[in-house]
């Protein structure tokens, strides 16, 4: 596994996603996951990227793509469809930065809620999302593909301040 120094992660950038990027966050994505189904594929990216979702990319000074964010614009609401940090770079903030980064996209879009969906068994990003202000308000049965058949999705949301004040 590779080493990043903590330097190099001091200024991460947030990018729009492009499909040269793909090969570079299946990669690491994988790489992160013990079981490939819960990767996201090739077409789901494309997909996306085709239906508009705001879809960024989190990369270090030298442009290395280390990070992804997709999300979904609904009415009032955004929701969060997949996030993912390379390995390497895990506890550096960068996920933390992607999710203030939505905080930022609800204010800016009036959006008062942002919604998850995160298998029980990913106790790291259960916790991180509770860390920033995500509850758990429900659970969908049988929602994630898992080694030997089906695992739940725990349903959490958060609500957005949108008295804030806006740069």
């Amino acid at each position: 596994m590779r080493v990043l120094a903590p330097q190099a992660l001091a200024q991460p950038v947030l990018r729009p996603m492009t499909r040269d990027d793909i090969p570079a966050v299946r990669a690491f994505e994988q790489a992160a996951c013990a079981d490939a189904t819960h990767a996201w594929s090739e077409d789901n990216y494309r997909s996306s990227l085709s239906s508009g979702y705001w879809m960024r990319v989190c990369t270090l000074p030298g442009g290395q793509v280390v990070g992804v964010c997709v999300a979904m614009f609904g009415v009032d609401e955004l929701h969060l469809l997949n996030i993912a940090v390379d390995r390497a770079c895990h506890g550096q903030g960068l996920a933390s930065f992607m999710l203030e980064r939505l905080v930022d996209l609800c204010q800016a879009h009036r959006l008062a809620t942002l919604w998850l969906e995160v298998r029980p068994s990913n106790t790291r990003a259960r916790a991180l999302y509770e860390r920033h202000g995500y509850a758990q308000v429900g659970l969908r049965k049988n929602y994630y593909p898992a080694l030997g058949g089906r695992e739940d999705a725990v349903v959490m949301r958060r609500e957005v301040a949108l008295d804030a004040p806006l740069d």
